[in-house]
């Protein structure tokens, strides 16, 4: 069936229906990274997003098993696919791996979400770069003769967060050092990183109120839409501040401790989505490559004198992680635990844990 991706714009751009034939909407933005589609797409950051991938060829090796890692699932980065929907180039059929156990259209087809292929990726992510993001929606056939002129609703608007939260706090008992880390919408791989770090994780909900936990230490993880959106959190790290334990955020985690200490954020043009993402570490020559998922940023003009810019992205000059000058909070807006991606950077775990 010939499916329609319409975006906000006005553009129209038909390709060929795979997944599931159900109707979708959400802002649309693009990664550039060539493989690690199980991980990427089911990455809770890209809650609300409609997701084009640059890499012309997805589906080549399959989708593996849902084998289980200390209670967690090892080949995925949570228990369900994230993305609204999936435009890519090229669609593999025949798909090859030693772990796939089905084919990434069948994988779709069960967890209802829509994907296009045969569509002109690399004119979309032009016109995406050059514009910036865009909502859209995916329309089938059988609806093309009706007009689609209504608003799509901006998912950035809403309590993304709140969605792919977890409900009540889980414990995974791991060594003596315990750390509570707040979930805005964590990464499977997040949580393996302190655990095979023999750290406990105590994981609770984003809006849940931490501050009377014993605890070690405090770690605010990644997570979809606005940061400025996590009123309830950003609230909650003030005060984890004022008791002067260590915290460490990751992505949005690392926005939300910037707001908690008074600066601001803003949101980027087309956003970070790759596992190619160059970032110096201020005032050294050092230069790591990067596993990247946001579309907001620090403004780094608005850190106070107690706080310093950590990282800057050498592509465009934006930061990339905030460090405090003489107490233990620090954030990334890159992934450290990958997942997919380069790991060069997994040594910010082992700073916190040295710091607990």
């Amino acid at each position: 069936m010939k499916a329609k991706l319409i975006l906000e714009d006005g553009t129209e751009i038909v390709g060929t229906s795979f997944g599931s034939q159900e109707k979708t909407e959400g802002e649309v933005v693009f990664n550039t990274g060539m493989v690690g589609y199980p991980e990427t797409l089911t990455d809770p950051s890209y809650a609300g997003q409609i997701l084009v991938m640059t890499y012309p060829l997805i589906g080549n090796y399959g989708v593996p098993n849902k084998e289980l890692e200390n209670g967690l699932l090892k080949n995925f980065e949570s228990d369900k696919i994230q993305v609204n929907g999936l435009i890519i180039s090229d669609y593999s059929f025949e798909y090859s791996h030693w772990s796939a156990v089905r084919s990434l259209d069948d994988w779709m087809r069960e967890e209802k979400i829509p994907g296009i292929f045969g569509i002109d990726t690399r004119m979309l992510t032009r016109k995406l770069r050059d514009h910036g993001t865009l909502l859209g929606k995916i329309v089938f056939e059988n609806e093309f003769h009706l007009q689609h002129d209504s608003l799509i609703n901006d998912p950035n608007k809403s309590d993304l967060v709140r969605t792919v939260s977890i409900k009540e706090p889980k414990l995974y008992e791991r060594g003596r050092k315990k750390i509570v880390l707040v979930d805005c919408g964590v990464k499977n791989n997040i949580i393996q990183a302190f655990l095979k770090r023999d750290i406990s994780v105590l994981q609770v909900p984003y809006d849940y109120d931490f501050l009377s936990i014993e605890a070690d230490g405090l770690m605010i993880s990644n997570g979809p839409g606005d940061p400025k959106m996590n009123t309830t959190t950003i609230e909650n790290v003030k005060k984890a501040m004022a008791k002067g334990m260590p915290i460490l955020g990751v992505c949005l985690g690392c926005q939300i401790i910037a707001l908690a200490s008074g600066a601001d954020t803003y949101k980027l043009k087309y956003g970070h989505r790759s596992h190619n993402q160059p970032v110096n570490e201020m005032g050294t020559r050092r230069c790591f490559i990067t596993s990247q998922n946001h579309g907001y940023a620090i403004d780094s003009r608005s850190l106070s004198e107690d706080w310093r810019e950590w990282f800057q992205n050498d592509n465009d000059g934006t930061n990339e992680g905030v460090i405090h000058i003489s107490k233990p909070f620090f954030g990334a807006q890159f992934h450290p635990e990958a997942s997919p991606g380069p790991d060069d950077t997994e040594f910010i775990f082992d700073m916190f844990v040295r710091a607990l």
